[in-house]
């Protein structure tokens, strides 16, 4: 249901509530040790529930209170419009990057998904 649809005395009754389902999303991102990735995909995957888009719409709504920088795109681009932050979160935290080629027009790395990507496992395990 959108907030568009609710009645308009309604919104202060949902204002705290949140969707079961992003709540779960929500539990992933925050699982995901740091350095480490898991895509859009996988956290459907993981939930056995909804797909990628689904994952990206509860992201984008409420990821701010997690560290949303760790669910990230397939390819390993950055997210656009916030890859300088996620950058600076994954210098920090250590997450394997591919250096940007030559011909990359915004010269910005992409994350090296071999190596950063989690499969749910062992949070403690290294990067492979």
């Amino acid at each position: 249901m959108s907030e568009q649809s609710l009645p308009r005395d309604a919104h202060l009754e949902y204002a705290d509530t949140l969707p079961e389902y992003a709540e779960r999303v929500l539990d992933v991102a925050e699982r995901i040790p740091p350095g480490r990735v898991m895509t859009y995909g996988d956290v459907a995957e993981w939930l056995e529930e909804g797909g990628p888009r689904q994952v990206g719409r509860v992201m984008a709504l409420y990821g701010g209170a997690v560290p949303w920088w760790r669910v990230v795109r397939s390819d390993g681009v950055l997210l656009p419009g916030h890859e300088l932050r996620a950058l600076g979160h994954y210098r920090a935290e250590g997450t394997p990057l591919k250096e940007a080629s030559r011909a990359a027009g915004n010269h910005l790395p992409r994350l090296d998904m071999r190596r950063a990507r989690w499969d749910g496992g062992d949070p403690a395990e290294g990067h492979t």
